[in-house]
């Protein structure tokens, strides 16, 4: 029996951590993993948004064609940047225990703070965009695209005041020392699935290794979060480019989803939160959905439509 992972993950330095992480995590049950580094397109395009570059598998692609190809037996990638929809070869078998999910303010001046006055922060979310206009109209978004250690290394040369980032991927990383605000995510709604790592894979993967990755891998309340909010975004017709946002969490044994849409002005939000038997949390997700569309949802998304951006 073949003994080996071989993971396909994105190149950076926090996709390879999250690869690395994934692989400490199969050694205790006496599988090896080899890493294959693969560059996707929102690796290579970075003078262009993301909404631009067209949001559906940006950072994924070239990384499932491995999967389809048998090149690799799983895919390592961050929850957050997977399209609503995927192959119909391909699955998603596990989700890692997440970290904290909210965003947070980063920079090198300690004084700054999402109530400063007239500071650039930058980011190259819609949504936190968006929420930006909404909530603290004084600050200038600026467009910051690239992995995290590039992001931190335009901060310092003066580019933008203060970066918005997922914690997550700032603490994997040990700029913990540069967070300067840690926002609540009752108001300033994460993505669908910030903050744990997806183990994707072809439908065709052995059982024994299937069984492995749910046995080591897979934080068993954290997938029936991240399976409520992936219902939620794929009811949506939710992609990278369009500032829809999704945060689920227990509440004793129920689980319960907050979820709505921005509008891009930051002018209009539409939410929606309801609860559910974690049995049911695929059902929630398409609650939440359908109530977020019904109550002004569908009307926000024709605008971004009109707008040419990839919903």
């Amino acid at each position: 029996m073949n003994k080996i992972f071989r993971i396909g993950t994105r190149g950076s330095k926090l996709a390879l951590w999250q690869a690395e992480h994934v692989a400490s995590l199969i050694k205790p049950s006496g599988y090896d993993c080899e890493i294959v580094p693969v560059e996707t397109r929102g690796d290579k395009i970075l003078n262009v948004s993301i909404s631009k570059i067209g949001s559906k598998g940006v950072f994924t692609e070239e990384i499932e064609e491995k999967l389809l190809d048998g090149s690799i037996d799983i895919a390592v990638h961050s929850a957050k940047d997977l399209s609503s929809e995927i192959n119909d070869e391909l699955e998603l078998v596990a989700f890692t225990e997440r970290e904290e999910a909210n965003d947070v303010l980063v920079s090198t001046n300690k004084n700054i703070s999402l109530k400063s006055e007239n500071i650039k922060v930058g980011t190259s979310a819609t949504r936190r965009v968006a929420f930006l206009k909404h909530f603290y109209p004084s600050i200038t978004p600026v467009s910051i695209r690239g992995n995290l250690q590039t992001r931190v290394n335009k901060l310092q040369a003066g580019e933008c005041d203060a970066l918005l980032l997922a914690f997550a991927g700032v603490h994997r990383m040990g700029y913990d020392n540069l967070i300067v605000e840690k926002i609540e995510t009752s108001y300033f709604v994460p993505s669908v699935g910030q903050g744990s790592i997806a183990i994707e894979c072809h439908k065709k993967l052995s059982f024994g290794k299937k069984e492995i990755l749910e046995r080591w891998v897979n934080h068993p309340e954290t997938e029936a979060c991240i399976r409520a909010e992936r219902s939620f975004l794929k009811t949506m017709h939710g992609g990278c480019s369009i500032p829809v946002f999704g945060y689920a969490h227990f509440e004793g044994s129920l689980v319960t989803l907050k979820g709505g849409i921005i509008s891009l002005d930051g002018k209009q939000v539409i939410k929606a939160k309801q609860t559910a038997p974690v049995e049911d949390v695929k059902e929630l997700g398409e609650a939440v959905a359908q109530e977020v569309l019904l109550n002004g949802g569908e009307e926000i998304l024709k605008s971004i439509k009109l707008k040419g951006l990839d919903v």
